[in-house]
């Protein structure tokens, strides 16, 4: 896997950012502009506002939707699993498991069936889903252990239950936590180092908060959502142990990791901290910075999300098919 990245000053330009992309950024500012912020929300109010609602336009599904559901065991009961099937292949090259986002305390398995199921198609793999336990109903560590308990089923099962070897974890914003918090209880924990590869798709990885997101105002993942959101999920007196905020643990014998991130999201930091980190500890690693991107815009049916996805796809067909 190269070890490539772009941190050139020019990806931070105004210049960079594409129209498309700028203009998006403005239609979702207006929507929300006269609205309550995130952390005036009532937790139903918010979960009702999520994708799946309605309430934005996200990319749509131009494959047959092939996806079913099925249930393993987990530490809190039931875990829900929401599988997705490539259509033009017979013979998938491996398994991704996915950990959805949602700031630890909404979203669901169901909440991006189109993106899963153009990657399933895309990558050539069979796409697995994860319903973990939502905070603050269920706080930290439950959606840990049940994002540990999928890995470990899958780590015991790929092979009988799919006909494959190959596993590479990701996710987006909380699921790229989970997917790292995943892989590193693997490793710890059931002694397995084997993953194929890590996709962390704008993840936070210090929940005490990076410069970028302190720095912040804005009302979907600034300062006061995100310390809202933690509030929820972990307490603050837990958030220096490095178990909890991985950026500050040890990251040796991980696998290949595709970092991606945007110019505009209040959590950059984190993935150019923890891109640096992961070299530091001489795993392989990708940083994709998309100029003008803002937190969640892989969802949303334009030219730079299509862009990120297919690099996300590459990256997983080829971590399931390297020699």
């Amino acid at each position: 896997m190269p070890q490539s990245f772009d941190l050139s000053p020019q990806r931070f330009e105004l210049a960079a950012v594409d129209d498309e992309i700028r203009a998006l950024a403005d239609k979702i500012a207006k929507k929300f502009s006269d609205a309550p912020a995130r952390w005036e929300l009532s937790l139903d109010i918010e979960r009702s506002r999520g994708p799946g609602s309605g309430l934005l336009e996200l990319g749509t599904n131009d494959l047959p939707l092939n996806a079913e559901n099925f249930s393993i065991d987990g530490p809190g009961g039931p875990i829900l699993i929401r599988k997705f099937i490539p259509s033009n292949s017979a013979s998938p090259a491996g398994v991704y498991l996915h950990l959805h986002g949602g700031g630890f305390c909404t979203g669901s398995a169901r909440g991006q069936d189109a993106m899963l199921n153009r990657l399933a198609h895309d990558a050539q793999v069979i796409v697995l889903s994860v319903d973990y336990r939502l905070a603050p109903e269920h706080p930290y560590p439950a959606a840990v252990a049940d994002a540990e308990a999928a890995a470990f089923w899958l780590v015991r099962s790929c092979a009988g239950e799919f006909g494959v070897e190959r596993i590479v974890i990701g996710g987006e914003s909380a699921g790229a936590y989970l997917s790292v918090s995943a892989a590193l209880r693997l490793r710890d924990r059931h002694s397995y180092a084997g993953l194929a590869g890590l996709n962390l798709f704008q993840g936070t990885y210090d929940l005490r908060g990076t410069p970028s997101v302190m720095l912040s105002d804005n009302g979907f993942v600034g300062r006061r959502s995100f310390r809202t959101l933690m509030e929820r999920f972990v307490p603050e007196g837990l958030r220096n142990d490095p178990e909890v905020s991985p950026l500050c643990y040890s990251l040796h014998d991980l696998p290949p990791a595709l970092f991606s991130a945007g110019t505009t999201d209040p959590v950059l930091d984190d993935s150019l901290f923890m891109h640096a980190r992961w070299l530091s500890y001489t795993n392989a690693a990708e940083l994709a910075v998309y100029p003008g991107a803002f937190h969640g815009f892989s969802l949303f049916d334009c030219e730079l999300a299509h862009i990120a996805n297919q690099k996300v796809a590459s990256f997983v067909h080829n971590a399931c098919t390297s020699a």
